[in-house]
C-alpha cells in the first residue's frame, strides 16, 4: 500500500516516501502553555498521533517533534498577573497538556523540545540570518528582512499586501518593510531575557520552531504539521528564516494542515470565548468518546463542535464495545464445548481501514469500515445464539471478526480497553445520557426484530443495576 498526503505547500496529494528510508521526520506544533487547552487544539494532535502510529507500521522509524512554546508575551502577562516567575505557569500548563493529551489517547512524541531549552540555537539561527544579510538589528530588536527571500508566501499563496491585512503587523518605525518579523526583541529587567549580541532580550515565536526542527530532525524534514490557522504568518515564516539560515535547503517537504473546529456557528477560538477546554470535556464525557468525534470528519475540514456530536460517538462505541462484549460472551458460552476458542489477540489492521488512511488519513471512512466489521459479527453473533450457525467453523470467524475489530480499532486509537471497562464507567449525570440511548437503542432492536440485541441491552443495564419497565407510554428505567 502507498500512503498519499495532501501537501499545503503543492495543494495536491502526494504519494510519500521519507526521504531518508531509516529515519522518518515528522515536526508538530505544540502549546503554547499559559492556560488549559481548547478541545479545536487537540484536533492536530489526534489526527497527526494516527498518522504517527501509521508512519511507523509504512517506514519503521519514526522521529516525531512536538514543541513546547514556553516563553510567550501571554505567558509573561500571566505570570505578571499572579507574580510568579514563567517557569511557574508554564510548568504547571506543560503538565496538565500532557495530561490532557493523554487521556485522549495521543501518546507522547518522542521529542519534546522546550523553546527556553533552545536559547542557544535560536541566537546561533539568527547570527547566520543577521551575517547573510536576510535579518537586521534596529533599537534593539531583530527583524527578518522578508524582501531577501524570494519564495515568500509561496505555501500561503497570498499576496504580500493581503498577507499583511490578515497578519495584524505591527508596522513599527525601526522596520525597514512593514512585513518584516521580529526575531528577537529587547527584554525590561521585569521580563525573561537572555544574553545575545543585540543585547538582553528573548526570541520572537517563528524563530523558535525553526531552531528546535532543526535541532532534532535536521535541516529538512519530511512532514511538518499544524492547524490551518498556522499556515500563515507562523509557518510562512518558519520556511523563511529556515530556508534562508540553510543555505536554500527545503525546510519541509511535505506541510499538512487540520481543519479549525467551529462551535456555535463560529470557529472556536480564545478570542471569541466560544471554547470548549479539554480539560473539562475528559472529566464529562468519556475521552475516547471525544477522541472518536474529533475524527469523524476528515483532518483537513472545519468540524462543528456540539453536545450532540460528542453523544454521538458515546453511542457508536457503545455499539461496538457491545458487540465486543456479546461476541467474548458468546465465545465464553463455548469454551468448553468447542475447545477453547478465543479471539486471538495479534490481528493485522484489517487492509479496508489501512486503505482508508493511506489515502490522506480519511479517518471518516476507517471508522465506516470499523461499523462494517462489527456489523458483520453482530449478524454472525446473532446467527450463532439463535442456532442458525453451529460448529466451530462459525465460532472461529466470529472470534476473527472480533479480533478485527480490536486490530482496527487500535489503528485509530479506539476499543482498546476492556467492554467492562467502557460499559462500568462512573455514574454520574452524563451517564443518564448513555443510559438513555441504549434504551433507545434496544427499543429500535426490538422494532427491527433483532431480539439478541434487545436482550443483550437489557442485561448489560441489569448488570450495571438499571432496571426496565415497560408502559403503555414507553419504557423507563431507574436504578436499583
Amino acid at each position: 500500500m502507498t500512503l498519499r498526503l495532501f501537501n499545503s505547500l503543492t495543494r495536491r496529494v502526494e504519494d510519500f516516501q521519507p526521504r531518508d528510508p531509516a529515519r522518518t521526520t515528522m515536526y508538530v506544533c505544540g502549546p503554547t502553555v499559559y492556560n488549559y487547552v481548547h478541545i479545536g487544539n487537540a484536533r492536530g494532535p489526534v489526527v497527526f498521533d494516527v498518522l504517527a502510529a501509521l508512519l511507523r507500521r509504512r517506514f519503521g522509524t519514526l522521529a516525531y517533534a512536538r514543541n513546547i512554546t514556553d516563553v510567550d508575551d501571554k505567558i509573561n502577562a500571566a505570570a505578571a498577573e499572579q507574580g510568579v516567575p514563567i517557569s511557574a505557569i508554564t510548568g504547571r500548563f506543560a503538565e496538565a497538556y500532557r495530561e490532557d493529551m493523554a487521556a485522549l489517547g495521543v501518546a507522547p512524541p518522542d521529542i519534546e523540545p522546550e523553546a527556553t531549552a533552545h536559547i542557544a540555537e535560536i541566537v546561533a539561527m539568527i547570527g547566520r540570518l543577521v551575517e547573510s544579510g536576510h535579518a537586521y538589528a534596529a533599537e534593539g530588536h531583530v527583524l527578518f528582512a522578508v524582501a531577501s527571500f524570494d519564495g515568500y508566501g509561496k505555501l500561503s499563496r497570498r499576496a504580500l499586501e493581503d498577507m499583511l491585512a490578515g497578519a495584524r503587523v505591527d508596522v513599527a518605525p525601526y522596520k525597514r518593510d512593514p512585513g518584516d518579523f521580529v526575531l528577537w526583541k529587547p527584554s525590561t529587567g521585569d521580563l525573561p531575557g537572555w544574553d545575545s549580541p543585540w543585547g538582553r532580550g528573548r526570541p520572537g515565536w517563528h524563530i523558535e520552531c525553526s531552531a528546535m526542527a532543526a535541532a532534532h530532525l535536521g535541516e529538512t524534514i519530511d512532514i511538518h504539521a499544524g492547524g490551518v490557522d498556522l499556515q500563515f504568518p507562523h509557518h510562512e515564516n518558519e520556511i523563511a528564516q529556515s530556508e534562508c539560515a540553510h543555505g536554500g535547503a527545503p525546510f519541509a517537504r511535505f506541510w499538512l494542515h487540520n481543519g479549525m473546529l467551529n462551535f456555535g456557528g463560529a470557529k472556536m477560538s480564545k478570542s471569541l470565548g466560544n471554547i470548549e477546554k479539554v480539560h473539562d470535556l475528559v472529566r464529562k464525557h468519556p475521552p475516547e468518546a471525544l477522541r472518536h468525534a474529533l475524527m469523524s470528519a476528515h483532518y483537513r475540514q472545519p468540524l462543528d463542535w456540539s453536545d450532540g456530536l460528542v453523544e454521538q460517538s458515546v453511542r457508536t462505541l457503545d455499539r461496538l464495545y457491545g458487540t465486543l462484549r456479546d461476541v467474548d460472551a458468546l465465545l465464553a458460552q463455548h469454551e468448553e464445548a468447542d475447545g477453547g476458542i478465543t479471539a486471538p489477540v495479534d490481528a493485522a489492521i484489517p487492509d479496508a481501514i489501512e486503505a482508508a488512511l493511506d489515502d490522506d488519513l480519511n479517518t471518516p471512512q476507517a471508522l465506516a469500515e470499523l461499523a462494517a466489521i462489527a456489523g458483520n459479527a453482530r449478524v454472525l453473533r446473532n446467527a450463532i445464539a439463535q442456532g442458525d450457525a453451529s460448529g466451530r467453523g462459525p465460532l472461529q470467524a466470529v472470534a476473527a471478526l472480533a479480533a478485527s475489530l480490536r486490530a482496527g480499532g487500535r489503528a485509530l486509537g479506539l476499543l482498546q480497553q476492556a467492554p467492562s471497562a467502557w460499559f462500568g464507567r462512573g455514574a454520574s449525570g452524563d451517564d443518564d445520557a448513555r443510559i438513555q440511548a441504549l434504551v433507545d437503542e434496544r427499543a429500535a432492536a426490538k422494532q427491527a426484530r433483532d431480539f439478541a440485541r434487545a436482550d443483550a441491552i437489557r442485561e448489560q443495564l441489569a448488570g450495571e443495576g438499571v432496571l426496565l419497565e415497560d408502559t403503555p407510554q414507553g419504557v423507563r428505567w431507574k436504578r436499583g
